[in-house]
This record gives C-alpha cells, sequence and structure tokens, in this order.
C-alpha cells in the first residue's frame, strides 16, 4: 500500500492498495474549512490520478456539511466522466442518507453503518 497526505496536517489521507484502487480518508468533522482541501483531492484523484477505483472511505468522519455533502456528490458525477468508480465506504446511517438525498446513487453507498472501529 502507498500511503501519502495533501498536505501536512491535513484531514484528508491518500492511500494506494496493491489492485490499483485509490483510497481517500477523510478524518473529524468536515465543515467549511476542510472544503477546499477535499475538494481538491477528489478533483486531483479524478481528473489526474484516474484510478480504475476511487474509495472514499468515511469510517473516521464524526460529521460532515452541506458544502462536503454536495462536494462528494459531485465527484460521483465527475468520476462517471472521467471512467472512474467512486464509491463511498463505511458511511453513517445519517450521512449515507444525505449523500442519497444530494443524488448519491445507492450501488455506490458501501458499508453502511458498519462499526467505526478503526
Amino acid at each position: 500500500m502507498t500511503k501519502g497526505s495533501i498536505m501536512a496536517g491535513t484531514a484528508v489521507e491518500m492511500v494506494t492498495t496493491p489492485d490499483g484502487t485509490l483510497v481517500i480518508r477523510p478524518y473529524g468533522v468536515l465543515d467549511s474549512g476542510h472544503a477546499v482541501e477535499l475538494r481538491h483531492a477528489l478533483v486531483h484523484a479524478v481528473r489526474h490520478l484516474r484510478p480504475l477505483r476511487l474509495v472514499l472511505d468515511m469510517r473516521n468522519v464524526d460529521d460532515l456539511d452541506a458544502i462536503n455533502v454536495g462536494t462528494l456528490a459531485a465527484a460521483c458525477h465527475l468520476g462517471d466522466d472521467h471512467q472512474v468508480a467512486v464509491f463511498v465506504d463505511n458511511s453513517s446511517v445519517a450521512v449515507a442518507g444525505r449523500l442519497t438525498a444530494a443524488g448519491v446513487a445507492h450501488h455506490r453507498l458501501r458499508h453502511v453503518g458498519a462499526s467505526r472501529a478503526a
């Protein structure tokens, strides 16, 4: 596994698995202060790295605001445009509900409500 973060001290970590899946792991409460960083990570991943699969691992996300919900929903559509399969893993039921309401298809949401123990 290759591990790296976008910038030092960030709330977003990127990891590449042996099969080439890019995993983005945001941490904590994603509010407007993290919106630019998350958007940058997602756009960079989809438009420049172009993995076959991009997984947003939400297990360490406590909450996210409407801006970041919209960013995640837009990333799913951007992935479709660039032939990158985007999935959201390990979100809480509440976050999954907000993502669905924002237009994220159910098949993209995997392991909803799974144990958040790391």
